[in-house]
């Protein structure tokens, strides 16, 4: 069993204070135009997104922003049918045959129409912006526009992981809502309600991987994200004594596998900044100290960004994933330039 889409999950777990904020303005009736609710990825950001949309949608009365699935607004929420909601998000290129690398300006062109006009049930007009780190200067700038002058009974909601990369008169005219990672108990109980076979030992590493993302657990868990933790632990064992031929060897362990490139590659840019992190607070444990103090603190910042830059073109432009991963591990050991 895997988590439903946002839009059609009922379960929020955590995030009790942004919920009650979102409820008690729309109780009050002193509801902002625009909010942006940031957070890491994979924490429940759009859950809360629809659960406060379908809240509206439904006339806002209740308690909480809870509305049961068998809610007829709930139902058309989830089927994408409901004449007041509008999400945008990346869209899938047909020229290209794969989802785009931001949000364009023909996907956010229509919002400000959108918002002005009169509901279709009476109540509010919602525009979700899922991911609204990935809109382009110009689909931004659209978006803006409503914003300067925005219209009644209507609500923008920007969801952002990396509120940094929106444009800054963007964000100043949102009200901010900042949701934190959730507890390593809360990740393994959404473990347990959605992988409910998965062995205890093997949940709880997982919910301590995760870092309070239970999107990210649930990735892990789908992705054999223990067995490739596994050989994380394994690579960076041999840093930097860490040759080609055992470059080589890991890149045929992963093949060309999409999923587990990912996960690898995510998995050891973690471990990688975790250690540099704990390093520099003295929290560093003796295997941290033995892979990072093999170069300065300064040399360890470049391989984490090298790594990423690694990783995003790869996935980008289709590049050789097996290739990708003897470079990458040739950064750790020092034996390849930083991309």
């Amino acid at each position: 069993m895997t988590a439903p889409d946002p839009r059609a999950n009922s379960i929020l777990v955590g995030h009790a204070a942004a919920e009650a904020a979102l409820a008690e303005a729309v109780r009050a009736g002193r509801l902002h135009h625009a909010w942006l609710i940031t957070g890491p990825p994979g924490i429940g950001k759009a859950t809360l997104a629809f659960r406060f949309a379908r809240r509206l949608l439904a006339g806002g009365a209740g308690e909480g922003l809870f509305l049961p699935e068998t809610h007829p607004v709930f139902r058309r929420v989830a089927a994408g049918t409901h004449a007041d909601l509008l999400t945008v998000e990346r869209e899938w290129d047909p020229k290209r045959k794969k989802m785009r690398g931001e949000i364009v300006v023909a996907d956010a062109r229509g919002v400000p129409d959108f918002l002005h006009l009169t509901p279709a049930e009476g109540g509010w007009r919602v525009v979700i912006v899922d991911g609204a780190e990935d809109l382009n200067h110009q689909a931004a700038n659209a978006i803006l526009k409503v914003l300067e002058e925005p219209p009644p009974r209507a609500v923008l909601l920007l969801v952002s992981a990396a509120p940094g990369r929106l444009l800054p008169t963007l964000r100043s005219r949102c009200r901010r809502l900042r949701l934190s990672p959730l507890t390593e108990a809360e990740v393994a109980g959404v473990l347990d309600r959605f992988q409910p076979g998965i062995e205890p030992a093997e949940r709880d590493r997982l919910a301590a991987m995760a870092e309070g993302s239970p999107g990210r657990a649930l990735a892990l868990a789908a992705g054999n994200g223990v067995g490739l933790a596994e050989l994380v632990s394994q690579v960076l064992e041999n840093v930097p004594r860490l040759t080609v031929g055992r470059a080589h060897e890991v890149a045929d362990a992963l093949g060309r596998d999409d999923e587990a490139f990912g996960t690898f590659m995510d998995l050891l840019r973690t471990a990688v900044a975790a250690s540099v992190r704990d390093m520099a607070r003295g929290r560093a444990d003796p295997d941290q100290i033995r892979l990072i103090g093999a170069r300065p603190l300064d040399a360890w910042v470049d391989v984490w960004q090298g790594l990423c830059r690694l990783q995003d073109e790869t996935e980008a432009l289709h590049l050789d994933k097996r290739q990708a991963i003897v470079t990458g591990l040739g950064l750790l050991a020092g034996t390849a330039s930083p991309v």
